[in-house]
């Protein structure tokens, strides 16, 4: 069962996805903000990680950077998640070191495919 770590400020956002997620058959861990993000990547150790890229504390962004410079969790693939849609929103995640990027509302079969695909290199490498 894949390890999923689901940061997200947005109660409402944060239960609605955490349960489908639970139901697909993932553990889900959940953090509030970005610096409980960082720290749950660090001693959960997940799969994979859904940021939202709006977070108190430490944004997306700067979240996923320290995630990335980390040797621990380095190679754990992040999914930005967002409600801001335009390119330069992408491109900044990509950069920050985000493998992927879906946008708000979340549409559940393309968030699974990308969530997938990623699961699926990790087990490769």
């Amino acid at each position: 069962m894949p390890k999923i770590l689901l940061v997200e400020d947005n109660e409402m956002n944060r239960d609605m996805l955490s349960r489908r997620l639970e139901r697909k058959g993932f553990a889900v861990v959940i953090a509030v903000d970005g610096g409980q993000g960082v720290d749950l990547a660090k001693s959960e150790l997940p799969d994979l990680i859904l940021m939202d890229l709006s977070l108190p504390v430490l944004d997306g962004l700067e979240a996923t950077r320290r995630l990335k410079q980390d040797p621990a969790t380095e190679l754990i693939p992040v999914i930005a998640l967002t409600a801001h849609a335009s390119a330069n929103d992408r491109e900044r995640a990509l950069e920050a070191g985000c493998a992927d990027y879906d946008t708000k509302p979340i549409e559940l079969p393309r968030l699974l495919g990308k969530m997938e695909t990623l699961l699926q290199k990790r087990a490769k490498s």
